[in-house]
């Protein structure tokens, strides 16, 4: 019986001919990633067991993202015992104030992921590297420690659902609106434990922006991971940037698939989805021009703070005014991405329509700082969740969209297709 593209990264990993799904292997870790919240629950437990050193100082990766620049007092202390940690165990890859970024931005850009490897995280959408050909996905501050002493995981090998890309993306549809159409369909535990494969000639019509994105978001269906094949385009973003040997593989012809999906891109409509789940969509031509009125917009996150989304929301904001009562915040993914952008002449024309650009931060996406909703707001975010409460007040309101639609909805005050501004 013929094995998924996860299946074969699996078994490789765990030094076996073939895995099925629903075994339970042991397997050697490419990296282990943790952040700002979750790495001080790690080292408690590391120190708990008595560890006194790492299993490889060049493979964990302690990115401060969440709440950096810190704060307030809880913050600066969760980030002050990581640091001392990195210190400690000469950790190459601590990333803080200054040349940090938000993690799953920041770790394929500094070549800390790529084709093949096998890489575990505490933080839910780890499972982003999957655009690069990696298995990769998010496990608790246990697994993270254990990862961390030992080089290994376990995991319980994941069936596949496959997901065959056709078409075109027309005019403003991005990686944003492909994500959420699919999760539109299948609902948030569409995917439970399972590998969303993506594959079909529609891939090359998807930028690795794109790609990082739809991996980004396969936990909000549920899945263990999302991964993508490795093409050209692959190729071309780890060609000297990835610090790892890349290993491409393709899934068996006889690969067994829980369920398959075609998707046409050309078909897919710019896309949001409303509170509080992010199964709960429309496309903006379901969406009346004055339905939605929204008090803020956030464009960036893990999920869309790349080049490519800042060039996005900028071609929407040119020329343009944020509407009044409207508060619009960007938030580049990485110091790169924020110079690059800087330098493009984006920030120009964000700041000219009357936006604010932050330091590269999770901030308002999980309700931390840089953005919080008070009772009653609603606000249009570019980011990969809407549950109750995630921004804010229990009474607040987010709605998840990509950074055109944010842009637009920026300028009327109203959720709004990009096309009529």
């Amino acid at each position: 019986m013929g094995m998924t593209m996860s299946q074969k990264i699996l078994a490789a990993h765990a030094e076996l001919d073939e895995v099925k799904a629903g075994q339970l292997i042991e397997a050697k870790l490419d990296l282990v990633l943790g952040n700002d919240v979750t790495t001080p629950v790690a080292i408690n437990v590391f120190e708990q067991n008595g560890a006194t050193s790492v299993f490889d100082n060049t493979k964990i990766a302690l990115i401060m993202d969440h709440f950096t620049p810190n704060k307030d007092i809880k913050a600066a202390t969760q980030v002050k015992q990581s640091r001392e940690f990195a210190d400690k165990y000469d950790i190459k890859n601590y990333r803080d104030v200054g040349g940090m970024g938000i993690e799953h931005a920041l770790l394929p850009e500094m070549g800390l992921v790529g084709p093949g490897c096998l890489c575990i995280g505490a933080d839910s959408h780890t499972c982003t590297y999957g655009a690069l050909g990696a298995f990769s996905t998010g496990v608790g501050s246990t697994d993270m420690c254990a990862g961390m002493m030992s080089g290994k995981a376990w995991f319980k090998v994941p069936a596949a659902i496959r997901f065959n890309l056709v078409g075109k993306p027309q005019g403003f549809v991005a990686g944003k609106d492909v994500i959420l159409h699919i999760i539109g369909k299948i609902g948030v535990d569409g995917a439970l434990y399972k590998s969303m494969e993506f594959v079909g000639e529609g891939v090359k019509h998807l930028n690795i922006d794109d790609r990082l994105c739809i991996a980004n978001m396969a936990i909000e269906a549920g899945a263990k991971n999302g991964i993508f094949p490795v093409d050209d385009i692959t190729r071309e973003y780890c060609d000297g940037r990835y610090q790892g040997t890349p290993v491409e593989y393709t899934a068996d012809d006889d690969a067994v698939y829980d369920e398959e999906y075609t998707i046409d891109l050309s078909e897919i409509r710019p896309t949001v989805a409303f509170p509080h789940l992010p199964e709960n969509t429309r496309t903006v031509d379901e969406i009346g021009d004055t339905e939605v009125k929204i008090d803020q917009v956030v464009i960036g996150s893990c999920t869309n703070g790349r080049i490519s989304d800042l060039r996005a929301a900028a071609d929407v904001l040119k020329g343009k005014t944020i509407a009044k009562g409207v508060r619009c915040i960007v938030i580049p993914g990485t110091q790169k991405i924020w110079q690059q952008a800087m330098h493009e002449g984006l920030f120009d024309i964000f700041v000219d329509a009357g936006a604010v650009v932050s330091t590269p931060t999770c901030g308002p996406c999980l309700g931390g700082h840089m953005g919080i909703l008070a009772a009653g707001e609603r606000a249009i975010s570019t980011t990969n969740r809407n549950f109750v409460g995630r921004m804010g007040h229990v009474d607040s309101e987010v709605y998840l969209a990509s950074p055109a639609v944010a842009a637009a909805s920026a300028v009327t005050g109203y959720i709004t297709n990009p096309e009529k501004v």
